[in-house]
């Protein structure tokens, strides 16, 4: 599969990204919106993925800059977990492990498919202070490989005003529980 979107799609893809960066400047003060234009210009593949953010609705926006390599930072940004990424379980090993009742993918998997990462815990944290996410949905997070070993993985959600990092079996999956994910540009 071809990863280039047509120049029209590119087009409209472009013009909703200006449009969501312009109406949260504050997930990125300080930032041009012309320099990060001319970097997903020069990377159709990565606004390929950027697409593939919007079009399974998690609303990518740019949340930072890492200077060390030159890159913009996109988030989803979506007020709740994508809804076209929901009823995932973790990762391809809890899905071959699972007897019964597959989900149809693992949000590993749909990822890497994407060619975006999971928000690890640290991004996930760095989102909420942009704003409240995940009021009733959750979002599984890149887990670190000694929970992931012992069958677990970690999700994150807020309730009660407060952000809750927390676990489950890495086979589970549920319809309210999907993932975030990021990419640098």
């Amino acid at each position: 599969m071809e990863k280039q979107l047509s120049p029209d799609h590119s087009e409209a893809l472009l013009t909703t990204l200006k449009n969501r960066f312009e109406k949260n400047m504050n997930r990125h003060k300080g930032i041009d919106w012309n320099k990060v234009l001319a970097k997903l210009e020069g990377n159709p593949e990565k606004l390929w993925s950027l697409d593939e953010m919007e079009v399974s609705g998690g609303e990518p926006d740019v949340v930072g800059y890492d200077q060390k390599t030159n890159e913009y930072i996109f988030f989803d940004c979506s007020p709740e977990t994508p809804k076209d990424r929901r009823s995932f379980c973790y990762d391809h090993e809890a899905l071959e492990a699972r007897k019964a009742n597959k989900p149809e993918n693992s949000a590993m998997n749909q990822a890497a498919e994407m060619g975006i990462e999971l928000l690890t815990e640290e991004q996930y944290l760095k989102l909420q202070q942009l704003g409240n996410f995940d009021l009733k949905t959750s979002s599984w997070l890149r887990t670190p490989a000694d929970v992931r070993k012992l069958g677990g993985a970690i999700f994150g959600d807020r309730r009660f005003g407060r952000v809750f990092i927390y676990h489950n079996g890495a086979d589970s999956y549920y319809a309210a529980r999907g993932f975030r994910g990021a990419l640098r540009v």
